[in-house]
């Protein structure tokens, strides 16, 4: 049965966190062959195809993928990797990796989970959602895990990390099996697969997505309010762009002033 290298975790870890902390456009690393091939392989036999299980689709000018809703769609393999890189050994590894203390994982995949895009899909750029509704605890890491095979170049799919102007990609990955990414998630931190997926019909770029969690983050990571997932165009885009879904202003003064009082606001307002 699988578990978790503890060693080989806490020696990468250790390996990696100072060009973690330097790299550009924001703290970001990429490990190649991070997981045994065998546990790999026996989870990309039991990925559902597109058309197999209930996805969840995301079908407007800003994205063309698929994600899974919950997990009883996953195989037992996945699950319990899913389930390790929620323990307290992989969230250890983590917070050595990245020096963010009090790290918390989120056994919801709210947002998580599989991810699959067919020929012609794309995520154009973006920045995630920064809060966990149910939790109540803020964003700040996104771990994705590979699952393509013999992956060429020309498929595309890279994942593209920008600059916070959207001025220039400062970062491309392709996608290739068993190579993970795992970065901060800022209010600032641009990334996304925006150009159209040009693999054959009979393939899908796949991957593993879990996001972590803390309760608080540095001021200077955020816009200042709650929002859902937020687009932004490049230069050489076109596409119109939604307005996102921000937390309500009465819910944001909750947290800091006394019911009666946000009551007593509204009266005011509405009279």
């Amino acid at each position: 049965m699988f578990r978790l290298d503890v060693d080989y975790l806490k020696k990468i870890a250790v390996q990696h966190r100072e060009d973690y902390a330097s790299a550009k456009p924001f703290p970001h690393i990429v490990i190649d062959n991070f997981l045994p091939e065998s546990l790999l392989e026996e989870i990309l036999t039991e990925f559902p195809k597109p058309g197999q299980i209930d996805w969840q689709s995301f079908q407007t000018p800003a994205e063309k993928k698929l994600a899974s809703k919950h997990e009883h769609q996953m195989g037992d393999a996945t699950r319990l990797l899913l389930y390790s890189l929620n323990s307290s050994t992989f969230i250890t590894f983590l917070e050595t990796l990245t020096s963010i203390d009090g790290i918390l994982p989120d056994p919801h995949f709210e947002g998580g989970g599989l991810h699959q895009i067919e020929r012609g899909g794309f995520l154009k750029m973006h920045v995630d959602f920064n809060h966990h509704k149910k939790l109540r605890l803020d964003r700040r890491l996104n771990f994705l895990l590979y699952l393509n095979k013999d992956w060429k170049e020309e498929y595309g799919g890279h994942l593209e990390l920008w600059d916070q102007n959207i001025t220039r990609c400062e970062k491309r990955v392709l996608p290739v099996f068993n190579r993970c990414v795992i970065f901060s998630t800022t209010d600032f931190s641009y990334h996304g697969h925006p150009e159209p997926l040009t693999c054959p019909e009979d393939r899908t770029r796949k991957s593993l997505a879990l996001y972590y969690y803390t309760n608080g983050r540095p001021t200077e990571e955020t816009l200042g309010t709650p929002h859902t997932t937020i687009f932004q165009t490049r230069p050489q885009d076109n596409f119109q762009l939604a307005e996102p879904s921000r937390t309500p202003i009465r819910d944001v003064l909750k947290k800091f002033i006394p019911p009666i009082l946000v009551d007593a606001r509204d009266a005011l307002k509405n009279k």
